[in-house]
């Protein structure tokens, strides 16, 4: 049987086909969209940055989702949902998404592994994007301070950097820009880090974690020359270094990749219409990155079923849309 869940390094960079779908995201709009695109015989695949990242993976209780008779974590209900997709024939691919091109009828998105190209586009990167709130943040920001370390490291090469978060996200990050940075000061504000003590990012020789440092401010003249922080004793400690990549949560829509090719409001909200259709032909958006007034995930799943069906209907140019359901 084909592997279906590949990692972004593995993704072949001669594989040349073109999707009926290309989902962007994988929490619970996403991935319901891609059950329901492939079930429809559609070629999809799941484009996601982290399989741990993302508002429900970090949810601890679940409860009222229809069906489930006992509480779960995010992260279950997520590894439930993703399996789901998978058996009906769905690509799962975590790789990082930088940029994308829907101008023309094949839509092209492109990863840090290669381009992959598609006859539709479903937006499902949620809501988790970050405003700049520690001072500085927003002043050093593409000078020093970023928020992606797959896309920026190479230019930290042996230099000292930090990341700032506690997440398995900022682990992995970390790991990263460790290829490439002389030192990485892993610093979280909490005095524990959300991954399991055996985590293969805690062993990396050049990373060096702070546990309980409250970041205060991002400073230097005309790039970032150092990181001021508050230690367990509420302390005063800075920091001499070249880069800080933040990965604390944020409640903005995950848009940066987009880059003005879509409309959206002034914070960041994809509009949609009723079949969760943007202002593209052929580009949709479902889950949290639309700003729905209710963030629950039956919203999110509902909205990426009906993403998925109304790609499904754009793709046979059909009249009305195609009813899902199984009779024997």
């Amino acid at each position: 049987m084909k592997e279906s869940v590949l990692k972004g390094e593995n993704f072949m960079e001669d594989k040349l086909d073109i999707y009926d779908v290309i989902i962007i995201g994988g929490g619970p709009a996403g991935l319901t969209a891609a059950l329901y695109a492939s079930r429809s015989k559609l070629k999809t695949v799941i484009l996601d940055k982290s399989s741990t990242a993302g508002a429900l993976a970090y949810t601890n209780r679940i409860e009222n989702y229809p069906g489930l008779t006992s509480p779960v974590s995010g992260k279950e209900l997520l590894d439930t949902m993703r399996k789901q997709a998978i058996g009906f024939g769905a690509e799962y691919i975590e790789t990082q998404v930088v940029g994308i091109n829907i101008a023309g009828d094949i839509k092209e998105v492109f990863t840090m592994d290669k381009t992959c190209s598609g006859k539709t586009v479903i937006l499902a990167t949620g809501s988790m994007g970050r405003q700049p709130s520690l001072k500085g943040e927003g002043k050093f920001l593409g000078k020093g301070v970023s928020y992606c370390a797959i896309c920026d490291a190479a230019f930290f090469k042996g230099k000292t950097v930090c990341v700032v978060g506690n997440s398995e996200e900022a682990v992995k990050e970390a790991g990263v820009l460790a290829k490439f940075a002389e030192t990485v000061y892993l610093i979280s504000p909490k005095k524990t880090l959300k991954v399991e003590d055996n985590h293969p990012g805690l062993k990396v020789p050049n990373i060096k974690i702070l546990l309980g440092y409250t970041p205060i401010s991002i400073d230097g003249k005309e790039v970032v020359e150092k990181i001021k922080m508050h230690d367990c004793d509420q302390k005063e400690v800075e920091l001499n270094l070249s880069g800080v990549f933040v990965y604390l949560r944020g409640k903005k829509p995950i848009t940066d990749f987009l880059a003005g090719t879509i409309e959206s409001g002034e914070d960041g909200c994809v509009p949609v219409n009723g079949m969760m259709e943007t202002s593209i032909s052929g580009v949709f958006a479902a889950g949290d990155v639309i700003c729905s007034e209710i963030k629950q995930v039956v919203v999110a799943a509902s909205q990426g079923c009906i993403a998925a069906l109304a790609a499904e209907k754009y793709l046979y140019k059909r009249t009305r849309y195609r009813m899902d359901w199984w009779s024997k």
